[in-house]
């Protein structure tokens, strides 16, 4: 793998890095997406997209079919997960690109932290049931694409299928977040234990939509600086997560702390998502792209 500083050879060598249609985070119905893998891959090509990645929230089990289709159709794809992380006390997301699906670093450990899903569905069942809604739990398995990987989206989907909200966002506003009615934290891996399965697997971790996260100034500086010393080099700059502001806050950080960009949809669903596969918001010139030294994720097809 070449470094950050090395001259490459991209597809087009007429392109900038910047100008390739580079989509490296989105969902399928694996997790909580509502899309085949296949179709996700079908959508990149008829967008015009360079290269995606599908990362599955804490699941591998969509990458074979991903990584068929891609081969199927010409388009270069990676392998992907986004990995949820416990860290001063806030759900943190870590993103893995380009790892070997089949190390057990990464197998192992994500398929025991699915077993702890069923039981937070369980109780978040329970608290919502507590507050004066109706059991859900049922339809939300039924929302799920992989009932291993059964999640927050789905009881938002299942809510507003009954009719208790219009939208999924807004489930999440009243119901599913921190101090709401049925919110249930979970304790995920440690920081330092999800970047050790992605690097062992021979991937690149990259800090998912750092906005999002509700830290203060100094934690912030804290989690960069950890994620830095355990070997990060990549965070989400433009991302369907990050408004305009939070994107050109996030490239000043890139360039000033010198970590490389990443861009991605966030896509989970047409209805849901902001951006559609391969419709990333642009990721700002002054950013060195991830995949700026990394040529060889442009033959992944």
């Amino acid at each position: 793998m070449a470094s950050m500083g090395t001259a490459v050879s991209l597809p087009n060598p007429v392109l900038h890095p910047h100008d390739l249609n580079v989509d490296l985070h989105m969902h399928s119905r694996a997790s909580d997406g509502v899309m085949a893998p296949a179709e996700l891959v079908a959508r990149g090509v008829e967008h015009g997209a360079s290269l995606l990645a599908l990362t599955d929230h804490d699941t591998l089990d969509g990458l074979p079919e991903f990584l068929e289709a891609g081969a199927d159709l010409g388009l270069p794809v990676l392998s992907g997960v986004e990995i949820s992380v416990s860290w001063g006390g806030e759900t943190l997301h870590l993103v893995g690109l380009d790892f070997d699906p089949d190390h057990p670093a990464m197998g192992d450990t994500l398929r025991a932290m699915q077993a702890s899903r069923h039981e937070r569905a369980r109780r978040i069942d329970a608290e919502l049931m507590a507050h004066g809604l109706p059991s859900v739990l049922d339809e939300a398995m039924s929302y799920a694409g992989n009932p291993n990987l059964i999640g927050r989206a789905h009881f938002a989907r299942a809510l507003v299928a009954r009719g208790v909200c219009s939208y999924t966002q807004e489930v999440f506003d009243r119901f599913l977040t921190p101090g709401k009615p049925g919110y249930v934290p979970q304790e995920w891996a440690r920081l330092s234990d999800a970047m050790g399965w992605i690097q062992a697997a021979g991937g690149v971790p990259v800090l998912a939509h750092p906005a999002r996260y509700r830290l203060s100034a100094t934690a912030h500086w804290a989690l960069l600086q950890e994620f830095r010393a355990l070997g990060g080099h990549a965070i989400e700059v433009a991302t369907g997560s990050h408004s305009r502001e939070e994107t050109r806050r996030y490239q000043r950080i890139a360039v000033e702390q010198g970590f490389a960009a990443s861009r991605g949809s966030d896509f989970h669903s047409v209805q849901e998502s902001r951006f559609d596969v391969g419709m990333a918001p642009p990721l700002p010139d002054a950013t060195l792209p991830v995949w700026a030294s990394r040529p060889e994720w442009f033959s992944r097809a």
